[in-house]
């Protein structure tokens, strides 16, 4: 069952760290949904995950009688996901957390702001991290889908923009297709230890400063380029309530709903379509059209739900509009 796959979230559930950070996180989700999205699973390398996929079959023969056949045989491709490691230490002097009168609660309000920056580093690392720039981050979804002539290019909608742009995704989120992972041996989500009271150095002048490191390490592995899509070069500033002008989301979203395999149209568990809240607005009020059928408006738990083709729209703020041309 797809509802079986642990998320962030759900980790963060399990482990109660001091100061908390399981409320935080859910509290996150709702500006990062992809907190609560992704499935986060385990890797089988000590520094992330390698996964082997398919690369060619056997297509078989026609025979006549009396006339054999060539052998054949499948062959396989080998490729690693790495994880970056996040961390970040928080050190409160000693004597304002005596002034403060609290320290349980002064101490967990830094957890809750220390957490909130490592989330969002988290999120933008998602969509925009490159390791063949900077080998100490992870490889997100934007260097996987960035060539209309590459590898993922099927998969890549072009919207034609030339500035002020953004992107529209299509992931779907499972062990076969893409997830999180963490490295062999260790946690998944964020872990903190609490340092207690200890020396501390700032500037090279000495205090007692109450301490806590937060650890995260964290990646995401594409197991199938083909259950993902990107529309790029979306210019939002062209953009109009009716469509009249700029590009034809609308249009383009559909093609990024067939890019999945053909077995699979349909199929839209653990399936998130994700952009900024700019795109957002603007899905939102065309799917006030009544004529609209593809896009749809529902209510869940007091909060308004736009979807597509019943494939929910989820807001990531990390989703910028100022994007790099994909070419």
């Amino acid at each position: 069952m797809a509802d079986s796959y642990l998320t962030l979230l759900d980790l963060a559930k399990r482990s109660k760290f001091g100061g908390g950070i399981d409320d935080v996180i859910e509290v996150l989700s709702a500006s990062n949904p992809i907190v609560n999205d992704a499935p986060a699973r385990e890797g089988n390398l000590p520094t992330g995950n390698r996964t082997t996929v398919r690369a060619t079959e056997p297509t078989g023969h026609y025979r006549a009688i009396n006339e054999g056949v060539e052998t054949q045989k499948s062959t396989t491709n080998q490729f690693d996901d790495t994880c970056a490691l996040i961390e970040d230490w928080s050190a409160i002097d000693e004597e304002e957390i005596r002034i403060s009168g609290d320290k349980a609660k002064y101490r967990a309000t830094e957890d809750d702001a220390f957490v909130s920056g490592l989330t969002k580093k988290f999120a933008t690392g998602i969509f925009y991290d490159d390791i063949r720039t900077d080998q100490k981050g992870m490889h997100g979804l934007t260097p996987r889908y960035n060539s209309l002539s590459g590898s993922t290019a099927t998969n890549i909608i072009n919207a034609s923009g030339a500035s002020n742009l953004t992107s529209i995704w299509f992931v779907k989120w499972s062990p076969t297709t893409a997830h999180l992972i963490y490295p062999k041996g260790t946690k998944g989500g964020i872990q903190s230890e609490d340092l207690g009271l200890i020396p501390w150095t700032i500037s090279s002048k000495h205090l007692r400063a109450w301490v806590t490191q937060y650890v995260w390490h964290v990646g995401l592995a594409v197991k199938d380029y083909r259950y993902i899509s990107r529309i790029c070069n979306i210019d939002y500033t062209a953009l109009t309530d009716d469509a009249a002008t700029g590009a034809d989301l609308l249009r383009k979203m559909i093609s990024a709903y067939y890019k999945v395999p053909t077995e699979d149209i349909g199929k839209s568990s653990k399936t998130f379509i994700y952009c900024n809240k700019t795109i957002a607005e603007y899905l939102h009020v065309q799917a006030m059209n009544k004529s609209n059928v593809n896009l749809t408006l529902d209510n869940v738990a007091g909060q308004p739900v736009t979807r597509f083709l019943g494939i929910p729209v989820h807001v990531c703020d990390n989703i910028t509009n100022a994007e790099t041309a994909v070419s």
